[in-house]
């Protein structure tokens, strides 16, 4: 059987990730193949890479050529640059992609773009497709120098909203500002982010004691939109008479929401808006895919903001 490479979680090896050779991937009708250009990397797989107690492969990101398309001729043909989403598994030189998780990249969108989109952009953007209409709302980004926080700025600036940004590090007040904040909060307590409050919408990436904090900066009828890995350790727990009247928690798993609406309908939109020159993916770190190791444990330690893309030579 043919073989390629693919980055591989060993929990024997010290830095666990590493490249080895695979089986190539086994296409059903409704699945690409495609070759793989860059991928990007999330905190969330990465946490899973760190914990994972058997060797396996990883990845969700992913921006490529499509080398051979789906045989029930549905989705990009053969030579097509795309952008896709998968479960699990992105992180190899060709992988098997449904097309319902596939979108076309229009020639002014970089593969490196393209591969901070799938679970970044898909998140803030349904996220903030959560709140309804945004001309002339205020919104908090939480988190918002991260790789959804990013998007969420952007993409709610766009919208016509007013926004501000909490990050936990002055250093990344610029970039913030930069790319579209009205205003950024650098603090590590979330009660400074009432300052610009109260919010007709926030989009939360901390979870535990910041959420319980920053659902209280709710309007009345407003809503809060979280994405927390849940990884703080700490419970949410919310007083009834500091909440809003009207007020609304929801809480977001990206995989969950692509049930109801196909990946490639909101890669399409966000490559979109890439190519029109109102979105411009925040890449922090680009680098070849050997160094997954070095770069992957910077992100746990939150050594970068944006994203890091990963090419693949």
């Amino acid at each position: 059987m043919d073989k390629i490479r693919a980055i591989i979680v060993d929990p024997a090896l010290t830095q666990r990730l590493t490249i080895r050779e695979v089986t190539s991937p086994a296409l059903a009708s409704n699945q690409a193949l495609v070759q793989v250009k860059a991928f990007s990397l999330n905190r969330g797989e990465v946490m899973r890479a760190f914990r994972q107690t058997e060797v396996t492969q990883l990845g969700w990101d992913l921006a490529g050529i499509v080398d051979r398309p789906a045989s029930d001729g549905s989705g990009p043909q053969a030579g097509a640059r795309v952008v896709g989403l998968l479960r699990s598994g992105a992180w190899a030189e060709q992988v098997a992609v449904p097309t319902s998780a596939l979108a076309v990249l229009p020639a002014e969108v970089s593969f490196q773009q393209a591969a901070t989109m799938p679970v970044a952009g898909l998140t803030a953007l349904l996220a903030l497709d959560k709140a309804g209409p945004l001309l002339g709302r205020k919104v908090l980004v939480t988190g918002a120098s991260g790789g959804v926080g990013d998007f969420a700025v952007q993409l709610a600036r766009q919208s016509g909203a007013y926004v501000v940004g909490l990050v936990n590090q002055a250093r990344y007040t610029d970039s913030v500002l930069k790319i579209g904040a009205h205003h950024v909060v650098a603090s590590e307590d979330a009660a400074a982010a009432a300052q610009f409050g109260p919010y007709d919408v926030i989009t939360d990436a901390l979870g535990g004691k910041a959420l319980s904090i920053v659902f209280t900066q709710l309007a009345q009828n407003g809503i809060c939109v979280t994405y927390s890995s849940g990884l703080t350790g700490t419970d949410v727990a919310f007083s009834s008479r500091s909440v809003p009247a009207g007020a609304r928690l929801y809480f977001l798993l990206v995989f969950q929401e692509l049930l109801r609406e196909p990946a490639s309908v909101g890669l399409g939109r966000l490559a979109r808006l890439v190519a029109e020159g109102k979105l411009h993916p925040t890449v922090e770190v680009e680098a070849s895919w050997e160094e997954i190791a070095g770069i992957a444990q910077r992100l746990i330690d939150r050594d970068y903001s944006g994203k890091a893309v990963l090419m693949i030579d």
